[in-house]
Parts: C-alpha cells; sequence; structure tokens
C-alpha cells in the first residue's frame, strides 16, 4: 500500500510540476541569445560574381548552421532584376523558419535593397529609421532596421540591423555613427544593434559607436573578404548599461556564400 501510495504521489508530481519546470528552463535557455551579423551580398558568391549567380541556398546554409535567434542581414534584394525579381528576404526567413522584417533603404535594379531583420521569436514595433548622408551624389541612403521581440514570456528586447556607409571618406559613417546614438538614446528595453559598419575598429566612427554600445570583441577577428580576410567592418554590439553578458565571439569560415565572412556572438540576457 506505501509502495503503491508513493508512486500515485511520484506520477502527480511529475504532472504538476513538469510543465511548470519545462517553462522555467524555456525562459532561461532564452535569456541566452545566438546572434548573427551577415551581409549577404544579395545571395550572390564573390566566386560567381561575374556570372551573377544567385545562390540564395548558400546563405540558407550558412545561417542554419549557426542555430541563431537573431540574424542582422545586410544588402538584401526584395525583387530586383540582377537577382531574378525574387524576394530574398521571403525566401530566407521561410526556409529558415523565421520571422522577419525588411527595411528598405533604396530603390534598385526594378526592386528594393536595403537590410532585414531574421528572428525565432515573433516581431512586433518594427521601424525603418533613415540615417544621415551629406551631399555627395555618390552617397547612398542608409537605414536602421529595428523590432522588438518578446523572447520568454513577458521578457522584451529591440533588435536592429544597419548597414554604414562605404564611401572611403568617412564622413558620412561618423554622421551615420552620431545619428545610431541618438536614435536609440532613449529606448528603455535591453538593445541589440548589429551589421555592418563599414569601419575597423579603430576608426573615428566605431570610437563614436562605442560612446553608446559595448561591442561583443575587443581584439576583432577579420570578417572581410571572405577570402584572405584583412578588415574588421562587422560588428555585434549591446547599448552599455544593458544587462547582457557576452559569452562569446566569432567570426565563421564560411568563404563561399558571400564576401563578408559572418559574425555570431551568444549574449546572455543577466535579469
Amino acid at each position: 500500500m506505501k509502495l503503491y501510495s508513493f508512486l500515485i504521489l511520484s506520477i502527480c508530481f511529475l504532472g504538476a510540476c513538469s510543465p511548470k519546470i519545462n517553462q522555467q528552463v524555456e525562459s532561461e535557455r532564452n535569456k541566452v541569445l545566438r546572434v548573427m551579423s551577415y551581409n549577404i551580398h544579395h545571395c550572390n558568391p564573390p566566386s560567381k560574381a561575374r556570372e551573377g549567380v544567385i545562390d540564395v541556398d548558400a546563405i540558407v546554409k550558412a545561417i542554419a548552421q549557426q542555430k541563431p535567434d537573431f540574424v542582422a542581414l545586410q544588402e538584401v534584394d526584395v525583387n530586383t532584376k540582377r537577382s531574378g525579381n525574387i524576394n530574398q528576404a521571403v525566401l530566407l526567413a521561410t526556409k529558415l523558419k523565421m520571422n522577419f522584417y525588411f527595411g528598405k533603404a533604396i530603390d534598385h535594379d526594378g526592386g528594393d535593397y536595403g537590410v532585414a531583420i531574421l528572428s525565432r521569436f515573433p516581431l512586433s514595433a518594427q521601424q525603418t529609421l533613415m540615417l544621415p548622408k551629406n551631399n555627395d551624389a555618390k552617397a547612398e541612403q542608409r537605414v536602421l532596421a529595428i523590432a522588438t521581440a518578446e523572447i520568454a514570456k513577458g521578457v522584451f528586447i529591440r533588435f536592429a540591423s544597419t548597414h554604414l556607409d562605404a564611401q572611403r571618406s568617412e564622413e558620412n559613417r561618423i554622421l551615420q555613427a552620431k545619428e545610431l546614438n541618438r536614435l536609440t538614446a532613449k529606448e528603455t528595453l535591453p538593445l541589440i544593434l548589429a551589421g555592418d559598419l563599414n569601419a575597423d575598429p579603430g576608426s573615428e566612427s566605431i570610437r563614436i559607436f562605442d560612446t553608446n554600445f559595448t561591442r561583443t570583441c575587443s581584439d576583432c577577428s577579420f570578417t572581410i573578404p571572405s577570402i584572405n580576410p584583412r578588415k574588421t567592418i562587422d560588428h555585434i554590439g549591446f547599448k552599455t548599461g544593458n544587462p547582457f553578458k557576452v559569452v562569446s565571439h566569432e567570426v565563421v569560415s564560411e568563404r563561399y556564400a558571400s564576401d563578408h565572412l559572418p559574425v555570431v556572438a551568444v549574449l546572455q540576457l543577466e535579469k
């Protein structure tokens, strides 16, 4: 009789407590976030640039292997002729089974071109914010795409993707870094910002960025070009003072899919 009672109590205990334990484990797991920044070169592998080959599956594979929770994408084509009139943001999200938001920067080749966010979590409060540029005719419009994600029950963060000016002169990157700081100054939720900043760690624009953000590496590995990389211009950071702990930072040696190497950081939200 005692054994029977013990078994019944054990079953009841497990039945009552397991869902709560599982929810707690899932909640804690979701506070450890794998974040990727990836300039995908409109899914055109550099070895096949002249042929204009578009290889969406190569980008999908590169991302899927890292199992990220969030991805900041740059150089995304939506319905452009050069990419075969496909919506790369939708295709990538569908193939990876992730939520997405596309932030248009410019009209290009009959379609749109810009940055995107991929997320394992549902997104809300999505915005595309314009970044400033000088009057140079070659200066391309750049944007910040930002959204809110609920990473655990009642736990929200903001995630953003951007791509700063690529001209040799640093003037626009300085303007844009200052604007990133201004636009995010009043964010009350924990904020992660990632992207191709087109700037080395020792540059003035990164110095400005670092006044408001903590990057996930100090001695950063090179991210471009994908073959024999020699510059670090792709970065992941979080707003300084936010309760994030950097668990790891890695530049992934994926050399076929894009002219940039993917960057992956693991962050723990400590609250």
